[in-house]
């Protein structure tokens, strides 16, 4: 608890970052206005008027326009509105820039969208007067450099840093320390807490839980019969306790993971559980290819509106069995999921060890059996369908589901 208390972690997230990024681009090679200055949006195109508001301007905001709006909806409230379509190449380009510049400061860094990290402060504090000082310094090198504005936020976990970023923008540092929860976050409406969605929020509501203050104040209890472990999670949130770590990229890329883009939203868990199955024998699969086992596991959402989440626990010992990968990201997907549709899911494994390393057995592991079985049965179906190919044998719960 005591090491957990002095970490700093920042939370650095560009501002408006699609639209930022298109106008110094536009203003570098003079290809268009600076769209910062007059109602626009990143999204759809001119034309067609399809697809969705990805990013808009602060006066285009002011007009009543929000992030995943249909684009036709967003003209609508303003005729004379500019209209640019993405360019994920040049984003991808401005987000190395960014990322480039904040490793020279640190190696400690997990970028976790294009254009947001959390960066652990804890191992360069020394260097610098105050986070704060350092935060500003961060804030204007970027500027300075790139022509773009971020907000960053500082704590001493994830979520508090990254609900300290949300304060209001553009370009500012806000802390959110535990001594300040009940004066900066918990007067805040429910569905400003990260990770509660539109579906959390009105059940919650429902119960007369309105303000994230009244979530923290709730017996955990009646949240969990409500909204299972999810109910459990926003508690934590809603009193500032998250003990995720900063996963910087090596450890991540050492690891073996899967996504899929989901053809139409998935709505239920029935509906994802089948899914999640598949992803965790993909997985499970390539480990044993590789003889390794996998000591953690997380599972990541994308939801209908592109927001994100991603939660992870460790396996103890380490598993590289169907099995063991799936029963772990369907508890990781009960805690995450927060009701709304579901655009992406992906299972990754991380921490890595080899197959025939000596492993550190818990005393809860003695069903060596049931293991060695599970293991042989997924080396026999590894071999099937290496022969007969990928469909030549499926579980009758993946039957079913499709049935269903």
């Amino acid at each position: 608890e005591g090491e957990m208390a002095s970490r700093i972690i920042f939370q650095i997230d560009g501002n408006s970052a699609y639209l930022s990024w298109t106008s110094v681009e536009n203003l570098r090679t003079g290809a268009g206005p600076d769209l910062r200055e007059v109602p626009a949006i990143i999204g759809g195109d001119q034309k067609s008027r399809h697809g969705i508001v990805l990013a808009k301007s602060i006066s285009a905001k002011k007009m009543g326009i929000y992030t995943s709006e249909p684009v036709a909806s967003a003209l609508k409230k303003c005729p004379n509105l500019l209209i640019f379509p993405p360019d994920h190449e040049m984003y991808r380009q401005y987000s190395h820039l960014f990322i480039d510049y904040l490793k020279t400061l640190t190696p400690d860094i997990e970028q976790v969208s294009v254009d947001e990290c959390y960066l652990d402060f804890t191992g360069i504090a020394h260097r610098y007067g105050s986070p704060l000082e350092a935060a500003d310094e961060i804030k204007n090198t970027i500027y300075e450099r790139f022509g773009f504005t971020v907000n960053v936020g500082i704590s001493c976990n994830k979520l508090l840093a990254k609900m300290a970023s949300d304060f209001e923008k553009p370009n500012r540092v806000h802390t959110l320390f535990p001594e300040e929860i009940p004066r900066k976050m918990w007067p805040l409406p429910v569905r400003e807490l990260h990770m509660a969605g539109r579906s959390s929020s009105q059940v919650l509501n429902k119960l007369g839980i309105h303000t994230i203050g009244e979530l923290a104040n709730t017996d955990v209890n009646l949240l969990v019969s409500h909204l299972k472990s999810h109910g459990r999670l926003l508690w934590e949130y809603a009193n500032g306790i998250d003990d995720r770590p900063v996963e910087s990229l090596p450890a991540r890329a050492k690891g073996v993971g899967n996504s899929t883009t989901l053809s139409e939203d998935v709505l239920t868990e029935r509906d994802a559980a089948p899914v999640l199955r598949r992803l965790s024998e993909s997985v499970a699969k390539r480990l044993r290819a590789g003889k390794q086992l996998t000591g953690s596991i997380s599972v990541e959402i994308k939801y209908a509106d592109f927001s994100a989440a991603s939660h992870q626990m460790p396996l103890n010992p380490p598993s590289n069995t169907a099995g063991t990968l799936y029963s772990a990201s369907l508890q990781l997907y009960r805690r995450l999921w927060n009701g709304e549709p579901i655009r992406l899911l992906g299972v990754r494994t991380t921490r890595l060890t080899d197959e025939n390393a000596p492993v550190q057995l818990s005393i809860f592991d003695i069903d060596w059996e049931k293991n060695e079985k599970q293991q042989k049965l997924d080396a026999a179906l590894d071999k099937i369908r290496k022969k007969y190919g990928e469909q030549a044998i499926r579980r009758g719960s993946d039957v079913t589901a499709k049935k269903l």
